[in-house]
């Protein structure tokens, strides 16, 4: 890659200790928010923004922003490249660099990025720029409206909490509580058993196999193998939890699936309604707390429905009973504050 863009720059160690607060983000290797382990203020080499950073494993990424890098970066300078470009020849170099060659033992280095092959479009035996810059604008604007559509379908577009949204927050430390226990608020599910064993199914929904199958790993909320609809039991809005696992976690689950081994599904049983997607998503937390603990895993096993029925859990109350418009209204202002920065960053592309 030298010849395309120069020597690669590697970055220069900054022990922990020795880091001041500030705003420059500074890039690490890690996947964990990109790389970028802290914001400091000390006086070190500032890389220009639409560049590229491969770290110590080789993985790749762009910059839209100014950083500072520590020694296992090797910043690639593309700054004067249009930015699509840029972010397509980021996934070239990703794909020749990140290959499991790179660890611990043997990092990349710049020298490593300087000799990388990486293969791009060309025309009339020059490099397509062009072509990458629009592939990117067209791919992200294809995103960009599908992220809108779901916004909306979803009623996230809008990020403005109602008065209701502001005075549950406001009164947070206010709302009493009451103590449940599981199974006065649930029952399992009676399910089929799958007429398949987990390597005769697939990975992805494929032909007649759509329909995901629930296991008891954590990976995609449970949902890794897909299966036939037919003959099956089809489940959607209830909880699902694990058997016996290395983590006992709790997930809503709004679609279509099924139970393939090693958990199950529970149901609403307190009133006559069913939860809304709100509360459910409300309740998943609160069983969390009781269940998603560091001290239950495949050795310390929590147990099945047997056991957890018999958990206690805290919910909001009113007149002893569940307090079902504040969950609601409490998870739509959580809502609102998580998505905020992605529907005012998909406003500010809409603009443009």
């Amino acid at each position: 890659m030298e010849k395309l863009f120069g020597k690669a720059t590697r970055g220069k160690r900054l022990k922990s200790l020795d880091r001041i607060s500030g705003n420059l983000p500074f890039v690490t290797a890690g996947e964990a928010n990109e790389g970028v382990s802290a914001f400091i203020g000390n006086d070190v080499q500032v890389f220009s923004k639409n560049t590229i950073t491969i770290d110590m494993f080789g993985s790749a990424k762009y910059r839209n922003y100014k950083y500072g890098g520590d020694d296992h970066i090797a910043v690639v300078h593309s700054e004067k490249i249009q930015t699509g470009a840029v972010k397509f020849i980021t996934s070239a170099i990703h794909k020749s660099s990140y290959t499991g060659k790179f660890n611990y033992g043997r990092n990349f280095y710049a020298k490593d990025a300087d000799a990388l092959k990486i293969q791009l479009p060309i025309k009339d035996g020059e490099i397509d720029f062009d072509f990458m810059e629009n592939f990117v604008n067209d791919l992200e604007a294809k995103r960009i409206k599908k992220l809108n559509t779901y916004l909306v379908k979803n009623g996230l577009n809008d990020y403005n909490l109602t008065v209701k949204e502001i005075q549950v927050l406001d009164n947070f430390k206010n709302i009493q509580w009451g103590n449940f226990r599981l199974e006065t608020l649930f029952e399992r599910i009676k399910t089929k058993k799958v007429p398949y064993k987990a390597s005769e199914l697939k990975t992805k929904p494929t032909d007649n196999y759509v329909l995901p199958c629930l296991t008891c790993s954590f990976n995609n909320q449970g949902l890794n193998y897909y299966a036939p609809k037919d003959g099956l039991t089809i489940l959607k809005n209830v909880i699902s939890l694990p058997s016996d696992s290395d983590v006992y976690r709790a997930y809503y689950q709004p679609k279509d699936f099924t139970i393939l081994n090693s958990s199950y599904a529970l149901t609403w049983k307190y009133s006559k309604n069913n939860l809304t997607p709100n509360q459910y998503l409300f309740v998943v937390q609160c069983i969390n707390k009781v269940t998603d603990l560091p001290i239950y895993s495949y050795k310390n096993k929590l147990g099945g429905w047997n056991v957890v029925k018999n958990k206690h859990i805290q919910l909001p109350v009113k007149n002893d009973n569940p307090d079902y418009e504040t969950m609601n209204t409490l998870i739509s202002a959580i809502k609102k504050q998580t998505i905020k920065n992605v529907v005012i960053w998909r406003r500010k592309r809409a603009r443009k």
